[in-house]
């Protein structure tokens, strides 16, 4: 058995019994027909950590994940991740995540995953996430699409500004479910910035202010997709050039918070984005302001950036 597929066994091997808190180091050789001490020493050259530290990692991820969308109590969560009581869960989770459980409880933060060399974490609900041998081609197209995506918000409140304020707060008749309860331009337009700065702030923890977004000023808006748009773009280059998309986070903005994918969350943005963006385009077409046409990415899309 080759090392890669000895490293393949004993990762099929922990996703099956991350429940089972018996399972020792030598019964886990022995399901690879390897003795402990050659299989220590494969596995921990693959992995780059040894099996032990392998199967605790991957059992405080899912401890993790277990108490940012569960109430049950943190000694159960304790015990289901391996250990016997609850001070010692509470120090071996406070130097992994930077703080106890009771404090990520009540505040979720940024990626479950930690550090680890062999990129294999806890995937909700109950699996594992192996990286893929290849990476996914199209990298370049995807974020291209994101790049006009911020690249027509900035071009919409170029041309929002130029409107007086009855204009801006008229209401948009829009008749779409789920997509704003009375929209105006105003509100439409904040939006589809604070769409951007709120996943920006969701994916490392930080809280986000949707009061902010009240009667926005145009002037406010354009200094938020200052900052707002560049970050997102480098969060969206990041995760596709590292082939993160199927990783998860705590999505803390919710009442209770939701384990998201990378790539889920991207989907939805543009997805939702491309919407508001054509509700905005067409309120700003009633304006008087066509130039922006529909907002078709496509030449966009095909030209060298």
């Amino acid at each position: 058995m080759s090392p890669t597929d000895t490293f393949a066994r004993f990762v099929d091997v922990v996703a099956d019994a991350l429940d089972d808190n018996g399972l020792d180091g030598a019964a886990i050789a022995g399901r690879a027909h390897m003795s402990r001490f050659h299989f220590d020493r494969v596995v921990s050259a693959a992995a780059g950590e040894t099996p032990a530290a392998f199967r605790r990692r991957i059992k405080l991820e899912r401890a993790a994940y277990h108490l940012a969308v569960t109430d049950r109590g943190v000694l159960d969560i304790a015990v289901d991740a391996g250990y016997g009581s609850h001070e010692a869960f509470t120090r071996a989770f406070a130097r992994a995540y930077g703080r106890p459980p009771s404090s990520w409880r009540r505040s979720p933060g940024g990626r479950l995953g930690l550090e680890a060399p062999s990129g294999v974490h806890f995937h909700p609900p109950e699996g594992l996430r192996v990286p893929a041998r290849t990476k996914v081609t199209g990298m370049e197209l995807f974020e291209r699409i994101v790049s006009h995506h911020v690249w027509l918000v900035g071009e919409i409140v170029d041309r929002v500004a130029r409107l007086e304020a009855d204009v801006l707060d008229r209401p948009i008749d829009i008749g779409i479910e789920y997509i704003d309860c009375d929209p105006t331009l105003r509100s439409a337009t904040s939006r589809l910035i604070g769409q951007l700065a709120m996943w920006n702030a969701a994916v490392v923890g930080r809280d986000y202010d949707f009061a902010i977004e009240c009667d926005e000023s145009v002037s406010a808006m354009r200094g938020r997709l200052e900052v707002a748009g560049p970050e997102f773009e480098q969060l969206v280059h990041q995760l596709v050039t590292e082939g993160r998309l199927d990783e998860s986070f705590v999505d803390a903005k919710c009442e209770q918070p939701e384990i998201r994918t990378y790539g889920g969350m991207l989907a939805h943005v543009i997805a939702f984005g491309s919407t508001r963006r054509t509700i905005v385009i067409g309120a700003l077409a009633s304006a008087g302001i066509s130039d922006l046409g529909a907002g078709d990415p496509m030449s966009w899309v095909a030209e060298p950036h």
